[in-house]
């Protein structure tokens, strides 16, 4: 089957499409014949070797973590999906990749597909919509009422992190450019903040939590706009030495990891606020249930650009501008 291949770390030159093995399901896994890919930053992260020291990721391997597409093939312990079903899943650091015409996904990973949405809408989907999750009910528990500041908020995570934020009864405030005012106004966005005309950290106040989602000193600018007893969950980082430990790494790298996250924990702690770093994981549960919001159209996807599997590099390239007004998806069937 062909899949777009990392051979070696060193950057988007680095990455190939290459004839590989179709995979071989273990008793617990479905085989999926993939229709489509959602794109995520991580994607074009990975080759450049920034996650090296933390993903288990074996060279040479298939690029890309969100799917959607139709299960061929069920193991010998699966009991939630049957050959035909139409499913949608996140495989972000379970060993495989997702943009190749096949991929092998544990069943504890998928979810039955929203009847409403085609393959590209929901492969838009589950990294997204898990880091979103995870972030505002595990890490921030936020409450109706409170604030929620969710910067970049015509991105990928942005634009499903601010339905979100408002579906559980938050007031949401954003930054975007000119251009993208009213599209985070259409999401939800309470307070919106044009970045090419104020600076945030002089505008907002008074916030609940913050999902660090911009690298550079924008999360130590977010804590000016925060309230004691606030929480800060941080997608890009630094990783602190909580993640270390749940990841079961070493002293040496709990100890490296304290470091880097000792300054915004410090500063954090100034603001009576609590610091963590969120590393995603694959969950078919919270998928499903983010797929019944998807069905009734309380969250929507939001898509800026589809490119057929051939252009899958150019599909990251693209991404890694920075432009995009919500998803990027690859498509492999029906392109």
């Amino acid at each position: 089957m062909k899949a777009l291949v990392l051979k070696r770390y060193g950057g988007s030159g680095q990455i190939e499409f290459a004839d590989v093995a179709r995979p071989v399901i273990k008793p617990d896994e479905i085989l999926v014949q993939v229709h489509a890919v959602g794109l995520n930053p991580i994607d074009y992260m990975i080759p450049k070797g920034d996650f090296k020291p933390i993903l288990k990721f074996q060279l040479p391997a298939t690029m890309g973590s969100d799917l959607a597409g139709v299960v061929v093939e069920v193991g010998t312990r699966v009991r939630r999906f049957k050959v035909g079903d139409a499913v949608f899943a996140s495989i972000f650091d379970l060993g495989g990749g997702s943009l190749a015409e096949f991929a092998a996904v544990p069943e504890h990973a998928a979810a039955l597909k929203p009847a409403n949405l085609d393959f590209v809408q929901a492969a838009s989907i589950p990294m997204v919509g898990l880091t979103s999750w995870q972030a505002f009910h595990e890490r921030a528990r936020i409450k109706p009422g409170q604030k929620v500041f969710v910067p970049a908020g015509a991105g990928g995570i942005g634009s499903f992190a601010i339905q979100l934020a408002k579906h559980l009864g938050a007031k949401v405030g954003t930054t975007t450019s000119t251009g993208n005012v009213d599209l985070v106004r259409g999401l939800g966005a309470d307070e919106v903040v044009d970045y090419k005309k104020q600076e945030f950290e002089k505008v907002l106040r008074g916030y609940d939590a913050v999902l660090g989602t911009l690298r550079g000193n924008e999360l130590e600018k977010a804590l000016a706009i925060v309230k004691p007893e606030s929480t800060i969950v941080s997608l890009i980082g630094p990783p602190d030495a909580a993640f270390a430990r749940a990841r079961g790494m070493n002293f040496l790298m709990r100890f490296v990891l304290g470091l880097l996250s000792r300054k915004i924990i410090r500063l954090a702690k100034a603001r009576h606020a609590t610091y963590s770093f969120l590393f995603v994981r694959p969950d078919g549960g919270q998928l499903a249930k983010i797929g019944e919001l998807l069905e009734t159209s309380r969250i929507r996807p939001v898509i800026d650009k589809v490119v057929p599997f051939s252009q899958a590099k150019e599909g990251l390239a693209y991404l890694e501008q920075g432009r995009a007004k919500g998803k990027v998806v690859v498509q492999l069937v029906g392109a």
